[in-house]
C-alpha cells in the first residue's frame, strides 16, 4: 500500500499536481471529489470562501485529468473591466478596436485541449454570462471583430466565494449558466 501511495505521489508530482496536505475526512472527501471531476472530463464550479483554496483545487483537477500535458489558464473574471476581459476570453482580429494592431487568439483558443480557469465568475457582467453559456452549448465561439465562428476543445473550471445558487435566486446570474 505504502508503495502505492508513493508511486501515485510520484505521478502527481510528475504531472504538476500541487500537493495537498492533511488526513481529515472533510479534506479526504474533498479530494475524493476533485478526483471524480478529473476523470470525468465535466464543467466544474469550486464555491467556498476567500483564502480556502479554489485555485488549488483547479490545479489538481488540472493535474489528475486526461488533460494535464495541455494547457491550464487562468483568468479573475473580477478584476477586468467587462471589455478587457472580452477580449482575453475570446480573442480578435486586427482592426477590431482602436489598438488592435494584430490579430490576438484569446484565452477560449489558447486552452484548446486542456483546461480554462475563471475564478470569480460570479463577477462577471450579464452580457458575459450569455456570451459564456453559449460557448459552452456547443464549444464555439467567435474573436472579436470576426465573422468567423471557431472551435475549441476544452474543460472549464470555474470559481466563486459567493453561493452561485443564490446569485441565480436574487437575479444577479443566468439560471442556465448555472445549470
Amino acid at each position: 500500500v505504502d508503495d502505492a501511495r508513493a508511486g501515485a505521489a510520484r505521478e502527481r508530482a510528475r504531472r504538476g499536481a500541487p500537493r495537498i496536505l492533511g488526513d481529515a475526512p472533510a479534506l479526504r472527501q474533498s479530494v475524493q471529489a476533485m478526483q471524480r471531476a478529473a476523470a470525468a472530463d465535466v464543467t466544474v464550479l469550486l464555491e467556498g470562501e476567500s483564502g480556502t483554496g479554489k485555485e488549488l483545487a483547479a490545479r489538481l483537477i488540472h493535474a489528475l485529468s486526461t488533460r494535464a500535458d495541455q494547457p491550464f489558464l487562468e483568468v479573475n473574471c473580477g478584476g477586468l473591466p467587462e471589455s478587457l476581459l472580452e477580449s482575453l476570453l475570446f480573442g480578435y482580429e486586427k482592426g477590431a478596436f482602436t489598438g488592435a494592431g494584430q490579430a490576438n487568439a484569446g484565452y477560449f483558443e489558447k486552452a484548446h485541449g486542456g483546461n480554462l480557469f475563471l475564478d470569480e465568475i460570479a463577477d462577471m457582467s450579464p452580457k458575459l454570462q450569455s456570451s459564456l453559456l453559449r460557448v459552452l452549448q456547443d464549444h464555439s465561439y467567435m474573436r472579436i471583430g470576426s465573422t468567423q465562428a471557431r472551435k475549441a476543445d476544452f474543460r472549464l473550471i470555474c470559481a466563486t466565494n459567493r453561493p452561485l445558487l443564490a446569485e441565480v435566486k436574487a437575479g444577479r446570474f443566468r439560471e442556465d449558466l448555472y445549470y
